[in-house]
This record gives C-alpha cells, structure tokens and sequence, in this order.
C-alpha cells in the first residue's frame, strides 16, 4: 500500500529535532511519496537539502505562498523564476490567496497568484492552491486562467459541495487532510458526494494535525489517519483509498 502526502512542510523547523525519525514513521505508514510546497526564497536551501536526502522520496515545487507577498513580492516572483530556470520541480505552489492574516497585499497577491499561474502554463506544470478566507477573490483569478492547461490541486479544501464541484471544473483535484477528521470540519458530510477521482490526500504537516491529534503537530504519517476517514465516508478499504489517490497525485505531479 503506498500513499502520497500531496502537502507535506518536512523543512519546518517544528521537526528540526526529530525530522529524520519523523519521516521514518511516514514510511512505516506507508507514505512513502512527499510533494513539498515552497514558502519563499529562505526555504529554498532547506527543500534542497531535504531532497538531497531524501532523493527517492521528496519531490520539490516552487512558488510564493500568499503570506509571503509583502512589499519585496516582485524579487520573490523573480527568484522563483530564476529557480525553474535551473531545474525541475513538479508543480508551482503553493500559490493563491489569504485574507485571513491580513488584507493589506490583496491586489499583490492576486498579481502573484496569476503570475504563477501562467508560469505553470508555461511549465506544463499543475499548480498547488493556498486559499484561506478568500474563495471568491480565488476564484476570480482561477476564472480569468481558466483554460484546458489550467490544472492542479486546492490544497486544505475547506468549501462546501457547490465550491468544490466548481474548483472539480476548473481541473483541480480537492487536497483533503485533517479537517476531514474535525467535528466541526463540515467537508466530511458531503465529500462522498464528491468522485474519489476527484481526491487526494495531504496533511499540510506541521499544521492542521487530524482527530485525535487536532492541535498538536501534525506529521506525515498522519496521512494514515486521513485515509482511514474517507474509506468510511466511501465505505471502501483504505487500500482502496490509497491506490484511487496516489494515482491521482500521479496525473497531476506527472511522478
């Protein structure tokens, strides 16, 4: 049984202690593939070093999250287009919109998020969403770029059924992690409304750790816990889980 993480942070300096053994416990679980988002350019030398070690296992993308865009976003647009001239990364993330921090950059990062976007196009490359308190400012942008080549992953989806049948048509796969697992998390009272082709799992580790975990860190093996949540929303075995999933991160990372 293999299972993806499609939104893993392994660089978080909450495993600087235990990384190594926390990544070991991912993969008696099972999870044995870590899709790994940029953040900004101070997180680029610790997602090289994490992949150096783990070549067979981490996969690397690149962009700047949204909390990230400040006065200085246009250098960090840069570095990230300089980083895709020098090597392969499999998909531009995470990227979007977050309104939640602070409102102050709204009109920098919807510039960032379409600069990114058509970066990706222009890669072939999906693309990894951030979305927090903003889903019609998100979809605004995703609307304006819709096209056959936009595809990727909303990743912590959080919408309820009509925004998830809408990000399903603009050709994103829902990323679902731990909230699922939440008593209040709502996704789960309409996700097997939802086709499993449609699906992938994460866990956005450190953040956002599963039932019975929520509020503590959270950790890639918890992926686990995850899948065992949708085969009771699907009624179907976790293998089952695992295999439909994986091979959706397939179709989008291209690995």
């Amino acid at each position: 049984m293999i299972l993806t993480d499609t939104h893993t942070h392994l660089y978080s300096s909450q495993y600087q202690d235990d990384r190594n053994e926390m990544i070991q416990r991912a993969m008696d679980a099972g999870v044995t593939r870590f899709f790994v988002p940029a953040i900004d350019s101070s997180y680029t030398q610790r997602m090289y070093d994490l992949e150096t070690q783990f070549p067979e296992n981490v996969f690397l993308m690149m962009g700047l999250h949204p909390t990230y865009v400040k006065e200085n976003y246009l250098e960090e647009l840069a570095h990230v287009e300089a980083e895709f001239a020098k090597r392969k990364f499999y998909a531009v993330g995470e990227i979007g919109i977050d309104l939640f921090w602070d409102k102050t950059f709204l009109k920098e990062q919807q510039h960032a998020f379409q600069h990114q976007i058509q970066l990706a196009k222009k890669n072939k490359l999906g693309i990894n969403i951030h979305c927090r308190d903003a889903f019609d400012e998100t979809f605004e942008v995703l609307e304006s770029e819709k096209a056959s080549d936009l595809f990727g992953i909303f990743h912590c989806f959080t919408g309820d059924l009509a925004q998830a049948e809408r990000a399903i048509s603009l050709g994103l796969k829902l990323g679902i992690g731990g909230v699922a697992t939440f008593k209040n998390g709502k996704i789960d009272q309409f996700l097997h409304e939802i086709d499993l082709q449609h699906i992938v799992l994460e866990t956005d580790s450190p953040y956002l750790a599963p039932a019975p975990h929520r509020g503590k860190r959270n950790e890639s093996s918890y992926t686990l816990l995850v899948a065992q949540k949708l085969a009771e929303i699907y009624n179907v075995s976790v293998a089952e889980i695992a295999q439909i999933t994986t091979e959706n991160s397939k179709a989008i990372f291209g690995i």
